[in-house]
């Protein structure tokens, strides 16, 4: 005879990866549904646990079932979909069911913190003149609040009426009771700084009559929308195509059929533009709330925007990565802008590909995902090859804009005619100057920070590294300091050589600081900016220097890669990438697609306006294959050249990576531990008839970071899902030592 006991399974968030059972007490059966944030005693403590399963049979006898505490919300911290892409992303990743839960639900929802509440104060009862004047005999501060709110045009806030008149709490609640006033109770939202609309960069975006090209791809992707089946679309669009209308066509269609919308972008510097867009849009077809998600929110305005979705008060969230998890109900739309940046995958555990994750929810929830970018990644560009993802061309610019003329300048032959190293050519100065001159911006792009790459002494050889790093610091001019950009190390600059004790130290190589200080010297009267991490450690600054930007107020903007993402600033005539050949040279199998994806993606940024734009590249290689397919924004060219490459080799996209990262503070105990786990996972894929590739171990490109030495071993496979497996297998008879730790990152985007 079954018991009348309600049981259910849990995710415990306390350091284990194991479903408990436990008994729902009776005030609370049928209220919990799965993906519900519950507090359970664990042993001798209570911890916050996740509901996987209700109606569950236990595991032991129910009389030794202990009973859930409290339930923490009144609704599911997990839709059903984000509870079944918990155990994909297990599978897949390797990574902890408690890692993935930490990082779908926002910390202030985990320890059961509520919205902030504000009380408010209106007249309830009209009285008449006489009974005013017996109010006013008997309670002179009562008839003193009572005709304060009788004069306002709306309710109070309760503490700002108590402030102004200097009454206590006691006067409001008598006149609460006696039915005078009437107190509201309302949810204050901490507005995050994206969310002032009035503020920021952020214009007026009215809806356009789609070009041809854009039609036939929002046509397309709406027949998948009515359609209700999942579907990827790649929407590859050269830069200033226009895109983003595509993107706000699919987004109104799916709102109007009821369902709500993810748009991830793959930079925050990018999110105050769109979230501008999206609601101006928004607000033309009736006002839907728009939520920002980017992991520069305060907590409170992360619980804030979370309880808007989880509520069902918001159907549209626009963010970063993180943004994926948003507990949103009947997802029917996915977009990811700029699909093959790297900043969509995540360096630290749970290490997910948010568009991945973003591919794969879109499947369990049936919906489409719409993927663009003008350099789409060779992973979706091979899904496209092989008919997995359909595919829309963008060919031309909006309104027949001309792409921007892309000048290549071989800084060999500058660095002889000027007889030594120099930042900006001759060129690039000339052409800094004309649109300066003609009241136009200029774009300067670097990807280093500081004022110059290294310190390096001309008679010994010496070169300024980092004690705990394997890597040369970079010399910031700012404060006359050598920095770390692995550890965030910092020391003061030598004026001597620490080994020969030469006074002929010299800086080498250059960094945004440098370009800055030499745009300053060709026009002095210029305003000039610098954009990267070291100038943006305050809050919301860059959303100020991109809305000083767009306003005119800043000349030329010097900065690293979150410029060459998606921005569109009419003005801008004139786009510098200072040094292309940084990420050619880059010990990654990747490098030859970052580069031309970078290339191609900073030339986008010129001449989106009505005067058409140039683009100068400086190179130390200009005959070198992707500065050759950038310089003609040739996609399908380079695409079939690279791929041939990685086809030779079989790197991805023809087989999956997985890396393996092995660290730790003796490199020999390190080597040694990483050779046995080798030869251990060698024996078992022969055993399991597993496809697997081992490359390894061997030392990383950067050996040392944070006094940690680190090795890798690299397995390439078609059969991810089941070496994670085999490998979590192992892992329980394999005793790794304490000073020794191991992390295993699929389909990485760094190898570094």
């Amino acid at each position: 005879m079954k018991s009348g006991n309600q049981i259910v399974g849990v995710w415990p968030l306390a350091g284990f990866d194991k479903i408990l059972h436990y008994r729902v007490p009776e005030h609370l059966k049928g209220s919990i549904p799965a993906g519900a944030l519950v507090r359970v005693p664990v042993g001798r403590r209570f911890t916050l646990a996740v509901v996987y399963q209700v109606d569950v049979e236990a595991d032991m006898p129910e009389s030794r079932l202990k009973v859930i505490t409290e339930a923490i919300y009144p609704m599911p911290v997990l839709t059903p979909d984000l509870v079944n892409l918990i155990n994909w992303m297990v599978s897949y990743y390797g990574a902890s069911r408690e890692s993935i839960i930490e990082t779908m639900v926002p910390t202030a929802v985990r320890l059961g913190k509520s919205a902030r509440i504000e009380k408010y104060l209106s007249v309830a009862q009209k009285l008449t003149s006489a009974d005013l004047t017996q109010l006013k005999k008997r309670a002179p501060t009562q008839y003193k609040v009572y005709t304060f709110l009788s004069q306002q045009f709306k309710p109070q806030q309760k503490g700002l009426v108590m402030r102004r008149l200097k009454i206590s709490a006691s006067t409001m609640k008598s006149l609460v009771e006696k039915g005078l006033l009437q107190e509201t109770i309302e949810r204050v939202e901490r507005v995050a700084y994206d969310d002032e609309f009035s503020k920021g960069e952020v214009v007026e975006s009215k809806a356009i009559t789609l070009n041809e090209e854009q039609q036939a791809a929002a046509d397309m992707v709406q027949q998948s929308l009515h359609e209700a089946a999942f579907v990827v679309h790649l929407l590859q669009g050269v830069t200033g195509s226009g895109k983003t209308e595509v993107y706000l066509n699919a987004l109104q269609k799916a709102l109007e059929m009821g369902g709500s919308v993810i748009f991830l972008v793959p930079e925050v510097a990018l999110t105050p533009q769109t979230v501008g867009r999206l609601r101006s849009r928004l607000l033309q077809s009736g006002t839907q709330k728009v939520v920002v998600w980017h992991s520069h929110l305060s907590d409170g305005e992360r619980l804030d925007g979370w309880l808007s979705l989880a509520r069902g008060e918001a159907k549209v969230v626009v963010g970063a990565r993180s943004a994926i998890f948003a507990p949103l109900p009947n997802v029917k739309l996915i977009i990811v802008d700029e699909e093959h940046e790297p900043a969509y995958k995540q360096d630290e555990q749970p290490r997910y590909h948010g568009r991945d994750v973003a591919v794969y929810r879109a499947m369990l929830n049936k919906a489409v995902c719409l993927l663009g970018s003008a350099t789409p990644s060779l992973e979706s560009q091979m899904n496209v090859a092989n008919g997995k993802y359909k595919v829309n061309y963008l060919t031309k610019r909006v309104d027949d804009r001309r792409l921007p003329l892309i000048h290549v300048v071989d800084m060999r032959r500058e660095i002889l005619k000027r007889r030594g190293m120099l930042t900006l050519s001759d060129f690039l100065r000339e052409k800094i100057r004309e649109r300066y001159e003609a009241r136009e911006q200029t774009i300067l792009f670097i990807n280093r920070r500081g004022y110059s790459k290294s310190m390096i002494c001309q008679e010994c050889g010496y070169v300024a590294e980092c004690n705990h790093c394997s890597v040369a610091m970079t010399y910031h001019r700012t404060d006359d300091s050598l920095h770390c950009h692995m550890c965030g190390a910092e020391e003061g600059a030598p004026y001597r050589c620490p080994e020969c004790q030469s006074d002929k130290i010299r800086r080498r190589g250059m960094g945004t600081q440098k370009v800055e200080e030499v745009v300053q010297q060709i026009i002095p009267s210029a305003r000039i900016v610098r954009m990267d991490a070291d100038a943006m450690g305050k809050k919301n600054l860059f959303r100020k220097i991109l809305g000083d930007f767009r306003t005119g107020k800043i000349d030329v903007l010097v900065g690293t890669q979150m410029l060459a993402k998606g921005l569109d600033f009419p003005n801008v005539t004139l786009v510098g990438l200072v040094d292309a050949d940084i990420s050619l040279h880059m010990p990654d199998f990747r490098a030859n697609e970052r580069t031309f994806q970078l290339m191609v993606q900073v030339a986008g940024r010129s001449g989106r306006g009505d005067i058409s734009g140039e683009v100068v590249v400086q190179t130390f290689t200009p005959h070198a294959m992707p500065i050759q397919f950038g310089r003609q924004a040739d996609v399908t060219g380079f695409c079939e050249e690279e791929m041939a490459i990685r086809r030779e080799y079989r790197y991805p996209p023809f087989r999956h990576l997985v890396q393996h990262l092995i660290r730790g503070p003796n490199p020999d105990k390190v080597s040694f531990f990483a050779e046995q786990w080798a030869k251990k996972v060698s024996a078992a894929i022969a055993s399991h008839s597993i496809e697997v590739e081992i490359r390894g171990p061997a030392p990383c490109a950067i050996e040392k970071i944070k006094d940690s030495y680190r090795f890798q071993i690299w397995y390439f496979t078609h059969q991810v899902t089941r070496l994670v497996e085999l490998l979590a297998e192992l892992q329980r008879d394999f005793i790794w030592p304490d000073d020794v730790v191991q992390v295993l990152d699929v389909d990485p985007t760094n190898v570094g």
